[in-house]
């Protein structure tokens, strides 16, 4: 860039203008030491469990009630003023007074808790199950699978960049726990064909990062939860990403969706088959499965015109499998084109307000995720109410028509804020037999009141 002194000289008077050489070798310093990371295999194995477990149940002690009693705000809860003014001694220049580990104490970046552990313990579970999910999709896939649906040699550079991420997140998260961190295990995926299996993987991706969203503010160790946002945040980027995949509008929301632990453990655990015999284990719960008869199929024109079009599960995955030519989004015209892209708009929405939903759902008791050693459960009544998850909101519609667990309920049409219609993009859907008030801070509370969960393509 030429000065401004320069630039007036160049107008009036020659001056001198500096050289700029042609680009050389960059110079460095001998590199310090770099922390090496966790030690990763490719698994090799994929398929369904098919041995006897050795143990059964979540990770559990002494329990000291049912469930946690509902109680107001805290007695300061309210004190502050809000009013933009400081009403502290400011501890430093430039700082106000509060916030949470601000004394200048060095922090510490392990586990301080049992929720602690066990929170990050299943983040682990997810990076693992990513690294593995990511690698999985280059090699089951060809050159003419992903060419065919107009995914290039760089799309699956990135495929391949987004597992590598996974290691630097799988080494971080097993470094915060210590020495019986859970370690890489082998996993089903329910997809044959590449659309399929990016469907899969979006799905996936949503509840991983939305299971995050649901215990960070919570863990006793802030300094954890630190780095755990920093990894977080490039994961939520992968879930957009495979949106992209599969056509979909990349961020149909104002805001993402947090859920509580147990209900992450539950959309994992099935993809899990098996792990080592001493495999660390977790005390999350695993809910009985909701199937969703008529989940909208994004590889279709019209997504939401369908019955029984899943490869079965927790996700809900899409199937490709009766999808004619002509009835497949892939190649169609503009407003029903669903070919990878920065963004679409479709002509067909997936779901809308008023939308008959036909529900069924396992009963518990079935063994399920690694070595099948968990077991299904839950200590609700019966299903009176579905539980619609998305952005700020969780908002009850009525069952109707329960009978030998099937039901049906309608799409509730509702916003978070004006103007931004609070069912959309990949979202979660429960059975409650009770629509107990709770909020994205608290939603843990109507865990005890759940029957069955899935996730629902609304958009």
């Amino acid at each position: 860039m030429i000065s401004r002194a320069c630039l007036i000289a160049i107008i009036g008077q020659a001056c001198a203008i500096p050289f700029v050489s042609d680009p050389t070798t960059t110079f460095t310093t001998v590199p310090s030491d770099i922390p090496p990371v966790v030690s990763v295999t490719n698994v090799t194995s994929h398929g369904p469990f098919s041995g006897t477990p050795t143990t059964t149940g979540a990770l559990s002690t002494s329990i000291a009630a049912a469930s946690i009693p509902a109680l107001p705000p805290g007695p300061n809860a309210y004190d502050y003023p809000a009013d933009g003014k400081l009403h502290g001694v400011q501890p430093a220049p430039y700082t106000p007074h509060g916030g949470r580990d601000t004394n200048g104490s060095a922090p510490v970046y392990r586990v301080s808790s049992d929720f602690d552990y066990q929170s990050i313990a299943l983040g682990l579970y997810q990076e693992w199950i990513e690294l593995d999910l990511f690698h999985y999709g280059l090699a089951q896939f060809s050159v003419e699978d992903f060419e065919e649906i107009g995914l290039t040699a760089e799309d699956r550079y990135l495929l391949q960049f987004m597992a590598e991420q996974e290691v630097g997140h799988a080494t971080l998260l097993t470094n915060m726990l210590g020495a019986e961190a859970p370690v890489q295990c082998t996993y089903n995926y329910p997809v044959k064909t590449l659309r399929e299996y990016i469907d899969f993987s979006q799905k996936l991706t949503r509840f991983g990062e939305s299971g995050v969203y649901g215990f960070l503010n919570h863990l006793d160790n802030g300094a954890v939860g630190q780095l755990l946002l920093q990894s977080i945040s490039t994961e939520a980027r992968q879930q957009m990403i495979f949106r992209q995949f599969e056509g979909l509008f990349p961020m149909p929301v104002w805001f993402e969706i947090g859920i509580p632990q147990s209900w992450a453990w539950t959309l994992l655990a099935p993809y899990i088959s098996s792990c080592p015999a001493n495999q660390t284990r977790l005390i999350w719960q695993n809910l009985p499965s909701l199937n969703i008869l008529n989940q909208p199929n994004p590889l279709r024109i019209n997504g939401s015109d369908v019955y029984n079009e899943t490869t079965g599960g927790y996700t809900n995955t899409a199937s490709e499998a009766d999808i004619e030519d002509s009835e497949s989004c892939i190649n169609a015209t503009l407003g029903e084109n669903c070919n990878p892209a920065i963004t679409h708009n479709r002509t067909n929405p997936l779901s809308y307000p008023g939308r008959q939903v036909f529900l069924q759902w396992d009963e518990p008791g079935q063994p399920i995720g690694p070595n099948n050693s968990y077991i299904t459960n839950t200590t609700a009544g019966d299903p009176q109410f579905a539980l619609w998850v998305s952005q700020l909101n969780a908002t009850y519609t009525p069952l109707y028509n329960v009978t030998n667990n099937t039901a049906y309920t309608f799409q509730p049409n509702m916003s978070t804020y004006a103007g931004d219609p609070a069912l959309n993009g990949t979202i979660f859907l429960a059975l409650t037999d009770l629509d107990l008030y709770v909020t994205p801070y608290n939603l843990s509370m109507v865990n005890p009141h759940v029957n069955a969960l899935a996730i629902y393509q609304a958009g």
